[in-house]
């Protein structure tokens, strides 16, 4: 059982939670990324759970109670857990590149695009999956596709 801690004081136990859920609640191991490795992925989570986040989705209109929907987003969590393996097992190097970019560039997209090409090249050959961004102008090319952009990271 966790206790209160003052700052900077230190215990050689583990925490355990002291509300654990339900039993009727799946278990459902955490991601284990930062922000970083999640933003990198995040469009290939995105096209690649579609399905269960739109049955996650529906279920929060249904009712806002956040325990009516845990089954729903064990789902959406046990996916983007596979395809963040999927990654890490075919494009391990591309996709650190990219969110290590991410880490270090404020989590800003366009000073990553060369290492973000990569990825996508990588994700496309080997797992088949694209990029695309919802609500993207019909026929331009998508942001991450523009070879000479305006903003860069130098301005010119």
């Amino acid at each position: 059982m966790a206790t209160y801690r003052p700052p900077g004081e230190q215990s050689n136990s583990p925490y355990i939670d002291p509300t654990p859920l339900p039993s009727s609640v799946p278990r459902v191991n955490e991601l284990g990324v930062t922000s970083a490795p999640l933003k990198s992925a995040a469009f290939f989570i995105g096209a690649y759970c579609k399905e269960y986040n739109e049955d996650f989705m529906l279920c929060k209109q249904e009712n806002r109670n956040p325990a009516h929907c845990l089954k729903e987003g064990r789902r959406v969590t046990r996916c983007a857990t596979d395809l963040i393996e999927k990654m890490r097992a075919n494009c391990a190097e591309q996709f650190e590149k990219h969110w290590q970019c991410l880490e270090l560039n404020n989590q800003e997209y366009y000073p990553c695009r060369k290492p973000e090409r990569v990825l996508n090249k990588c994700m496309f050959d080997k797992l088949g999956l694209t990029k695309t961004i919802p609500g993207s102008p019909a026929g331009q090319k998508q942001v991450h596709e523009v070879e000479k952009p305006i903003f860069t990271g130098v301005q010119k």
